[in-house]
């Protein structure tokens, strides 16, 4: 076959044969009576196997090894060329993910396509001042797309930086609960932690009910951080975990101090001191988680509070007694 002819059934331009024929790669086994370039049927096999091996990555150098040198063998270029696919892989996925938060920040002109990618620039910045000025630059200059605002609030270590991420997400409104929702689910505890932790800031009836799920987290610090944010919203489903903070001493002070917010209303204070007496009973707990529920039930309003500590002005335990009976003194006073 002439060059033309396998030209057009390889699909190898002539240019990129002669190029081929240059190297030494594959030559033509013989020629017309005109001098022009004849190609045998195993001419045009090899060039389909040069194609082939180019189409794994190998370089026009190695495709020639590959072929001729019987000591070439793909073990020794297989491993790199899998590495070499992943990290381009990697470079081209990070630039199809800033394109398209570009893309989603809506640019008007170049300019606010430069603020945009020196934002997504300075939330990846190694200086925590960089990042912190980055999440509050995207509420009040240029938006951010939430994904970068999530990715980067699920990621963040620095507590300032993290507080400026959760705040800016928090002015986003819903619009990043979806992603945060995924973050509960991670299989890393802090990025488990860090999504409740976002989730809790943003207001809003479907945040609440994404903390509400949260409670009955395999993770027990999740369903404690959303145990914390559901009792300053007034949710009463926190009311069992909170006071299980409370007997453990996790966050205990902070669990009181829900509890106390979420008994402002009387059904519910009746609630949490049935539920406080209830772990106070003899052989119910320890004697410093004891203390620590007569504490909590002192800030707690109503008769059934009141009834309780009174009857546990006269406890076994000298410090619950005394903590009893100074709080109900206390009442008395007002």
């Amino acid at each position: 076959m002439l060059i033309g002819d396998v030209a057009r059934r390889s699909g190898v331009s002539a240019r990129m044969l002669r190029h081929y024929e240059s190297l030494g790669l594959v030559r033509p086994t013989g020629r017309s009576g005109a001098g022009y370039r004849e190609y045998s049927s195993e001419d045009v096999r090899r060039i389909f196997h040069i194609e082939s091996l180019r189409s794994l990555g190998l370089s026009l150098r190695e495709v020639g090894r590959a072929l001729d040198d019987p000591r070439f063998t793909p073990s020794e270029l297989v491993g790199d060329l899998i590495r070499q696919t992943r990290e381009r892989i990697a470079a081209e996925t990070e630039l199809l993910t800033r394109l398209r938060r570009i893309d989603a920040a809506g640019p008007a002109d170049w300019e606010d396509v430069l603020q945009v990618v020196a934002l997504l620039q300075a939330l990846g910045s190694k200086s925590a001042g960089s990042r912190q000025r980055a999440a509050l630059s995207s509420v009040e200059e240029v938006p951010l797309p939430v994904e970068a605002l999530v990715e980067a609030a699920l990621s963040e270590t620095d507590p300032n930086v993290a507080g400026a991420l959760r705040w800016a997400l928090a002015q986003s409104g819903d619009d990043g609960l979806a992603l945060l929702a995924e973050g509960l689910g991670s299989p890393a505890a802090e990025v488990r932690k860090r999504a409740v932790q976002s989730i809790a800031e943003i207001p809003g009836d479907k945040a609440t009910a994404l903390l509400r799920d949260a409670l009955a987290n395999a993770d027990p610090v999740v369903g404690r951080y959303a145990a914390l944010a559901l009792g300053t919203r007034g949710v009463a489903d926190a009311i069992p975990t909170l006071i299980g903070m409370v007997v453990e001493g996790t966050n205990d002070v902070d669990a009181a101090d829900a509890l106390n917010a979420l008994a402002s209303r009387s059904a519910q204070a009746d609630r949490i001191a049935a539920g406080l007496v209830e772990r106070l009973a003899p052989g119910g707990a320890e004697p410093s988680a004891r203390r620590r529920l007569t504490q909590a039930l002192a800030d707690i309003p109503g008769a059934t509070a009141s009834r309780a500590l009174a009857d546990l002005s006269h406890d076994e335990d000298r410090t619950v007694a005394l903590t009893a009976a100074y709080v109900l003194g206390l009442r008395d006073a007002r």
